[in-house]
Order: C-alpha cells, then structure tokens, then sequence
C-alpha cells in the first residue's frame, strides 16, 4: 500500500476544500485576537460560544491582508464608533483557504459593520433593562443637583486637552464664581478605563471633603474609544452613585451607557464647565432676586412705619392733654379715697380711745371710794386677805374723804 506524504494530503485536502466552498461566504463570529505585523497584515483568531455555558464550541484562524484591512479597519470604526478590536462580534466575508504549510484559515475580504451595530446596541439594551430590573436605573438622575454646585470631582486623564479646557473655563469665568476642583485621575481610553474610574469612585465616596457634583469628561478623540464607556459594572457605579454625575465624553452624537445613567449628559468637557456656570449664574440671580424682593419690602415696612409715627407725632398732643386729664381725675380719685380712707381711720381710733378712756375711768380709785367703797392700807400696801392681818396691827382705811387708823383686835377668816 502506497502511502502519501503530507504535502500530498494536505494538497487533497486543499482540493476538496475548493471544490466544496469555491465561493467567498458571510461569517458570524466574535473576535478573540487581533494583532498585526508591521506590514500592515491584520491577524485575528474567529471563535464562537455556546449561548448557555459560554463555552467555546469553534475557532479558527483568519487574516486581513493590509490592502484590504486599510480599508476595511477606518470604514469598520467611522460605522460603529467601536474598535477593531477582541471583544466583538463581527459579520465578515470570507474565503476559506487551506496551505499545505499554514494549514486552514479564512481570509476576510469585507465586512458588515451593521451586525457590530446590532450587537452593540443590543448589549447596550442588555445592560439598560439588567440595571432596571435591579431598580437602579435612574437613581443618580433622581438626587437633586445643587443649587450652588461649587465643589467639583473631576475624573479624567491629567494630560487630556478636554481636562484642560474645563480647568480654564471655570477659573476665566467672566462672572467670577469660585469652584473648588480635585482631580481623581482615571484612563480614559483602553482597556483600563473600567477599573481605573470605578476606583476614582471608590476614592471619591472615601474622600473626607463634601463634593457638590462628580464630573467624567474626556477630550475629542475616536468614536471607536467609546465602547469601554458601555459596560454593567461601570454603569451599575454611576447609577448608584451617591453624588450627581454628569458625563461630557466628547461626542454629541453618540451615547453611551454611562452618559444614560448619569445625572445629567453634555457632549464636551467646555459644555460641562458652561452648565455649571450657568447653574451658579442662575443660583446668584435668585439669590439678587431675593435681595432685591427683600430691600423692597423693607423699605415699604420703612415706609408705613414712617406714616405711623408720623400719624403719632402729629396726635401726639392731643393724646398727651388727655392723657394728663385721665391722669389728674385718677390723682383726685386716689386723692378722696385716701382722705375718705384717713377719716375712717381716724374716726375708729377715737372711738378706741373713748372706750379705753371709759375704760381708765371706771377703774380710777378716786371714783370708788366716791361711791362708798374703801382702801385699807398695810405699811401703805392694799390689804385682800383678813389672814394676813394679826391683832394689834395698825392698819389704814382710805375713805373718799380722809383715812382711819384702826387696830386689829380680832380678825375672821
């Protein structure tokens, strides 16, 4: 039995593939790899996954030769403001070409960037309608923005042009507002732009100053630098941020799902720097507003109050005479009730005194022995008890008219 080389198999096998696929075809398949060469070749690795497990269920290699991936690479992008890049899912037109040497592979020759769109929007969607069945949706849109937005939180690249330009229209105000800045450094283009601005959040909610407001901006650049502003983790961070977000990402016609889910979305870092202006220019015509309503009703109060006592002085002497009439009736009302008051007084202490003058007179010894009775007298000491008397004493008997001298010859107890 002759048995064959391997070039000669794999040039069968070339041959069969040939003849069984002799026409280019569309290819639906996410890109796993793309890397290229320095001659301008694009080499991508083409895999497709199971919808359940996400397990790989094919793969195959595949090449953009330059003269084609020059073309092919800025149409792709321009389309759907998405990279050229792993990560996606593509709709390409392929050749399938086996080498005895390289073995099978697929060459692309066009592609379909409305399929990326599609997709695209669709993971959008995906992340949208996952954040509002977890409720979260529009819980950064639902705080209040301040009045007096002063104090700002800047995540952004410290070298980008757009950083610079928001810097400078909020110090060259022409209305000559203060704002307090700090910058939360993040990259805002690549791969890390997730995992660096969900850690400039991380630092803002840790920050021990009070932030009115948190700004993402970004500068002019790629519509293809957008998509790493589309993912759940990201979006889920803004939604639930505690502070109002607001996005000027560089590009006003397209929206990502953070500019969805932040509080408020302006197209460049100069408009975000212009709403806050605007929303202090408007917070300081209130507040002139205010003063201004404020002054007026002061000077009416002023005013009416100047009627009044203007009104006072000018009734002022009449109030006065009268005053002084109800005063003097009232001084000669006190006046006859005091006297009337002295006179009672005085008439119920003379009434006292003649009782107690009665009173004296009824025990005036003079007045008793008038009337018969006598005062008997021991060593001039008035006598009240026979007992206290034995015979032969001499005692006085005081009459009304003269004494008697007696001596005791007997007494009867």
């Amino acid at each position: 039995m002759k048995a064959l080389s391997l070039y000669e198999l794999n040039s069968r096998v070339r041959d069969v593939l040939e003849c069984a696929l002799p026409d280019e075809c569309w290819l639906q398949a996410e890109l796993s790899e793309v890397r290229t060469n320095a001659a301008g070749h694009c080499y991508v690795e083409f895999v497709q996954k199971d919808a359940r497990s996400n397990a790989m269920v094919a793969k195959a290699r595949g090449v953009v030769w330059s003269n084609v991936f020059r073309l092919l690479r800025p149409y792709f992008e321009r389309e759907t403001g998405q990279p050229f890049a792993a990560g996606i899912k593509v709709m390409v037109q392929v050749r399938v070409e086996f080498h005895e040497l390289y073995g099978y592979s697929l060459c692309v020759t066009d592609i379909d960037p409305t399929y990326t769109v599609g997709d695209m929007v669709h993971r959008r969607r995906e992340i949208l309608r996952q954040l509002e069945e977890e409720g979260v949706l529009t819980l950064n849109k639902e705080l209040p923005m301040p009045q007096v937005p002063c104090r700002i939180a800047v995540i952004s690249s410290a070298t980008a042009a757009g950083y610079g330009d928001f810097c400078n229209q909020l110090s060259d105000n022409p209305c000559g507002f203060g704002f307090v800045t700090r910058l939360f450094p993040a990259v805002m283009q690549g791969d890390r732009v997730e995992p660096t601005i969900l850690e400039a959040l991380d630092k803002i909610v840790s920050s021990d100053e009070a932030w009115d407001v948190v700004v993402i901006i970004r500068g002019g650049g790629a519509v293809s630098d957008l998509a790493c502003f589309d993912t759940y983790l990201l979006a889920a961070a803004c939604a639930q941020f505690p502070i109002p977000i607001i996005t000027g990402i560089g590009h006003e016609r397209d929206d990502t799902v953070v500019d969805m889910v932040a509080h408020t979305r302006v197209k460049t870092p100069t408009a975000v720097a212009g709403l806050l202006i605007e929303r202090m220019r408007d917070a300081d015509q209130r507040i002139d507003r205010a003063a201004a309503a404020i002054q007026h009703h002061v000077c009416r109060l002023l005013e009416a109050e100047h009627h009044r006592l203007t009104d006072i002085t000018r009734r002022l002497p009449g109030l006065q005479a009268l005053c002084r009439m109800r005063e003097e009736r009232h001084i000669d009302l006190l006046w006859q009730r005091a006297r009337m008051a002295v006179g009672n007084r005085l008439t119920h202490c003379h009434h006292a005194l003649q009782l107690i003058g009665q009173r004296l007179e009824g025990c005036d010894v003079q007045r008793m022995l008038a009337k018969g009775y006598t005062l008997t007298l021991k060593d001039g000491r008035a006598l009240t008890d026979a007992s206290c008397l034995q015979p032969g004493e001499v005692i006085v008997t005081r009459l009304a008219q003269g004494e008697v001298v007696s001596v005791v010859k007997e007494t009867n107890v």
